[in-house]
């Protein structure tokens, strides 16, 4: 009988080693499983490109075959919104998933004495929630190299660290902190003494990504790759060096968005030769819309431009690009997605848990991200350009917006502050805005004008407090 407990024992203890050794190669297998989810991920935040700059969307006024290709070989978003039609609020956002009037940057990031005047911060806070740093705690290897716009420059010279907000490197250009002496010769956008010239920036940003990618390949490497060779002016070669006329001129931004064209082609054939092109997220898009527009020809016709809140300053283009995840040739045009949705899709695509106490203003429109499925909008989307004071200045051009904007499902309003110029479309049938339906939809007008100018009135209001501290 002893003997029978004792084989029965040792039988047991068999099964229990057996056990753990399955359960000990099980989670191996799902720890290398989970790390095969966190890919290389690459933002490319071009500098004021429309829709209409690219021969995916437009009607083939300018050609960009490599970004063509790009998107043919993933995701395309035709209802893709930039948080701001401009730059520093939308780079704010897109950084933190949080609408960038609650950051305390409602216009572009200039001078003390111009911040201070349009009611904003001299830079982001470092203590707010940044998607670089969420990812470099499970292990990514961060860069930021391209234009950075979110403090320093100018007269600003106490701005943070980009190092601050979780990037263990980066190159940057004059409007940001400790910018790279081969692009800032003076302190404006460009100079003819740049030892990398105006027209090969795109290229030694693109060098420098691929460089930060090929010595940190071994973990999961998270770039902001932010070119500013779209944003005027647009200096093809140095024969317009004196050409001041043609700075702003079709014949000037052709060249130079085939060049960018060319140098996102080299960025992917890069990331081809070593070796990560099938592991790699790509998400490509823009900060703001375009401006000058042509006659809106880089809108796509749509209504408004940069510092607009029309769709031609919101409405962007939007590619995502992941060759192991992502069937190719897809095109989403249901899901109305933001760029405050990317900090939270990133995280739920990587396993990284929001902070608790983490309040954002997007969603995770993951699935619809990697074309799982075309996900329906939760949550409003709102805007405020808040140049203050600017909604009690008569509307003098056709493309000169209200201050506040808020799309919820179909509809998207515009109003002022004040209450006044009340305009409502209905975007599945008019996304031009070119028919104020407001009159019809009284209820409608009422629900969504008191939840706009609400929260902008609170959140103006915490910002002057902030202010007044500092």
């Amino acid at each position: 009988m002893n003997r029978n407990k004792r084989n029965l024992m040792g039988i047991i203890k068999g099964f229990a080693v057996i056990l753990t050794l399955i359960i000990l190669v099980s989670c191996i297998a799902t720890r290398e499983a989970f790390a095969k989810e966190q890919p290389h991920i690459i933002i490319i935040y071009t500098d004021d490109m429309g829709i209409g700059d690219l021969s995916c969307y437009n009607s083939g006024w300018v050609n960009t075959p490599n970004i063509d290709k790009l998107a043919a070989g993933g995701l395309k978003f035709n209802n893709y919104y930039t948080a701001s039609p401009v730059c520093s609020p939308s780079r704010a956002a897109i950084t933190s998933g949080i609408f960038p009037t609650e950051l305390g940057i409602n216009t572009y990031l200039h001078s003390r004495a111009g911040n201070l005047k349009h009611e904003q911060f001299d830079y982001l806070d470092p203590s707010f929630p940044s998607m670089a740093r969420m990812l470099k705690d499970i292990g990514y290897k961060t860069g930021h190299i391209g234009k950075w716009h979110l403090g320093g420059g100018r007269d600003v010279d106490d701005a943070p660290s980009i190092k601050q907000y979780g990037f263990d490197e980066y190159v940057t250009t004059y409007e940001g902190p400790d910018p790279d002496p081969l692009i800032t010769a003076s302190d404006w956008i460009w100079s003819e003494n740049d030892s990398i010239k105006r027209w090969e920036r795109t290229g030694y940003f693109v060098d420098q990504t691929l460089d930060f990618i090929s010595r940190n390949r071994d973990a999961p490497c998270f770039v902001n790759l932010w070119p500013d060779d779209m944003h005027d002016p647009w200096i093809p070669d140095r024969t317009y060096y004196g050409e001041k006329d043609k700075w702003t001129s079709r014949e000037a931004f052709v060249p130079v968005l085939e060049e960018y064209d060319r140098q996102i082609g080299r960025l992917m054939t890069g990331l081809e030769e070593l070796g990560v092109s099938e592991n790699t997220l790509v998400i490509f898009t823009s900060d703001n819309g375009a401006y000058p527009t042509f006659d809106q020809i880089r809108t796509n016709s749509q209504r408004g431009a940069k510092n607009s809140l029309y769709e031609g300053g919101l409405r962007m283009p939007f590619i995502v690009h992941w060759p192991s995840k992502i069937e190719s040739g897809k095109v989403n045009n249901q899901s109305v997605v933001s760029s405050v949705d990317i900090l939270p899709s990133i995280c739920s695509i990587t396993g990284v848990k929001l902070p608790k106490n983490y309040e954002g203003s997007g969603e995770d429109m993951s699935k619809a991200l990697l074309g799982v499925n075309e996900q329906k909008r939760n949550t409003d989307l709102m805007w405020d350009f808040g140049r203050n004071e600017f909604f009690n200045k008569p509307k003098q051009v056709y493309h000169q917006s209200q201050h506040l904007a808020i799309r919820r499902g179909e509809w998207k309003l515009l109003v002022n502050s004040d209450g006044t110029q009340l305009e409502l479309f209905d975007l599945n049938k008019d996304w031009n805005e070119t028919t104020n339906v407001a009159g019809s939809h009284p209820e409608l007008v009422m629900v969504l004008s008191e939840k706009v100018i609400h929260w902008y009135k609170t959140k103006r209001k915490v910002r002057l407090n902030s202010l007044k501290k500092s």
